[in-house]
């Protein structure tokens, strides 16, 4: 494991994605309402969710005495933080289509409180660890199968581009913390990831379902967006099904996340952001034409 300190995190702050911009598409993935509302749906669930997982870490912190360890800590803090951010201003974008943001933030601070309430902090750290390589694992198909966001609005792309290669950078922070300091062990790591991996695409369903009513859709309709679009996500070529192998991985003994390294898009869209002088849109851009 001492290998990962080659793997950098980079603290970014101020970008601006245009998100105030009044011709996005209120169905900006290829005019498609079930992959628009899926990426939506997952933004409304990111600033609660990486509130958790900095309190989460934090519970540690004064307990790391390894400075590079430390620094990670540091650094993930910084990246969570302007992952939040930026996801409330999307998310604002969302509220005024009408879809009931503040409800949905609301019951998911319940729940995330629930947990720390009556969980111990080792399990909520696991969770967090779970749901970084939920992330992750998310990220690294995002980069390395780029053309699937061909159709989507370059602003938004360029949001899911740039969070996907900060989640691949942090993505050890969370799982070392629970390691080598919680001490959480292999039944620990599994339950999270277990409660995770049911969770959460339940609540991104579910506020998926509130989207699709709120769009104005008729009962036929949306069963004819339900049935394409859960073939698409799991289907035995869909999303779930190319990651599988991925996600598994995470249950092997022995597990750390920078087993899967650093890919060659992760290296590229990085590469094209320092050329673009931190225009995170236009290096998006130039990233999938490279593609």
């Amino acid at each position: 494991m001492a290998a990962k300190a080659a793997h950098e995190i980079v603290p970014r702050q101020d970008l601006d994605f245009h998100l105030q911009s009044d011709d996005i598409p209120r169905f900006w993935y290829g005019n498609d309402p079930f992959k628009t509302r899926f990426f939506d749906a997952m933004s409304l669930l990111f600033p609660e969710g990486e509130k958790f997982f900095i309190q989460c870490v934090r519970d540690y912190r004064d307990r790391i005495d390894d400075p590079q360890l430390q620094a990670e800590v540091k650094d993930f803090t910084f990246q969570e933080a302007q992952h939040t951010r930026v996801h409330i201003e999307f998310n604002r974008r969302v509220e005024r289509q009408g879809v009931d943001v503040s409800e949905v933030e609301a019951m998911q601070k319940k729940v995330l409180n629930w947990y720390r309430r009556y969980f111990p902090r080792k399990f909520t750290l696991a969770q967090t660890a779970a749901a970084e390589h939920m992330t992750a694992l998310m990220a690294h198909f995002v980069l390395e199968n780029s053309e699937m966001l061909a159709e989507a609005d370059p602003r938004i792309r360029a949001i899911y581009f740039w969070h996907a290669i900060e989640e691949i950078e942090h993505k050890a922070v969370a799982y070392d913390v629970m390691q080598k300091v919680a001490k959480a062990g292999y039944f620990t790591r599994v339950a999270a990831m277990i409660n995770l991996s049911l969770a959460f695409p339940f609540h991104v369903l579910m506020i998926m379902r509130h989207m699709l009513r709120v769009d104005g859709f008729s009962g036929r309709e949306r069963r004819r967006i339900w049935l394409k679009g859960l073939w698409w996500l799991y289907g035995p070529r869909g999303i779930y099904a190319r990651m599988m192998r991925h996600y598994i991985s995470y249950y092997r003994p022995g597990y750390h996340p920078w087993d899967k390294g650093e890919t060659r898009a992760f290296q590229r869209w990085r590469e094209e952001y320092d050329r673009h002088d931190g225009d995170a849109v236009a290096a998006s851009d130039s990233f999938l034409a490279a593609a």
